[in-house]
């Protein structure tokens, strides 16, 4: 079990952090398909468009790994796209989730041994997954080893103004757990400490995405 099982199971979420700040976390949204709440199966494109992810998905064009893929609504779109791609994620409920949507998926820790290192064409660091192990350049470091050399990184940020956040984190009240926040302009630098350099930044519905490069 894992500190997120409380959302993958469909209960509402606060992260709270060591700072005293907190946020709810869009749950409905991780259960959601990616091609949008209540889009028919012939307004996929549409449906992208409401909730942000089409940036996402329009970016992956090769294979693809998603790194704490959550219940797998990523993974599931891609594959019905036909990109090869893979969930992976450390909670065997999230895993479940993502193979019962049509997905493959693997239990395994993100800083563990995952296949196809250096082959993969893109790597997903969606829903603020970047904050993962509290220390974004060292995630950034090892999600750039997994990439073909002409891969990319697609990370959800924070809203700018956000800037560099690392501390202490914890579900309704759990264990706590080391996470981070990092806006657009603060992933730059850890980008760059990581041996990556921002393609284009993305503000769609809320939501901030960045694309790295190697450099």
């Amino acid at each position: 079990m894992t500190a997120f099982d409380v959302g993958l199971g469909g209960a509402e979420c606060r992260l709270e952090f060591g700072d005293g700040g907190s946020q709810v976390l869009p749950v409905a949204r991780w259960h959601d398909d990616a091609t949008g709440s209540g889009a028919a199966a012939g307004d996929a494109a549409a449906g992208d468009a409401a909730n942000g992810d089409a940036v996402l998905l329009d970016a992956c064009r090769g294979a693809t790994i998603d790194l704490g893929c959550g219940p797998g609504r990523l993974v599931a779109a891609l594959a019905r796209r036909g990109v090869t791609v893979l969930g992976v994620d450390k909670s065997p409920l999230a895993v479940a989730l993502t193979r019962a949507r049509g997905g493959p998926a693997l239990r395994r820790d993100v800083f563990g041994r995952l296949p196809g290192t250096g082959r993969w064409r893109h790597a997903l660091l969606a829903d603020g997954n970047i904050g993962i192990g509290g220390d974004p350049t060292a995630l950034l470091r090892r999600t750039r080893r997994l990439l073909h050399r002409h891969g990319t990184v697609l990370v959800e940020t924070e809203p700018p103004g956000c800037g560099l956040w690392r501390g202490p984190a914890r579900i309704n009240g759990g264990a706590w757990f080391p996470w981070a926040r990092v806006d657009a302009q603060a992933l730059t630098a850890a980008a760059e400490h990581a041996g990556l350099s921002p393609r284009r930044i993305v503000e769609q519905k809320n939501r901030c995405f960045v694309e790295l490069e190697r450099s």
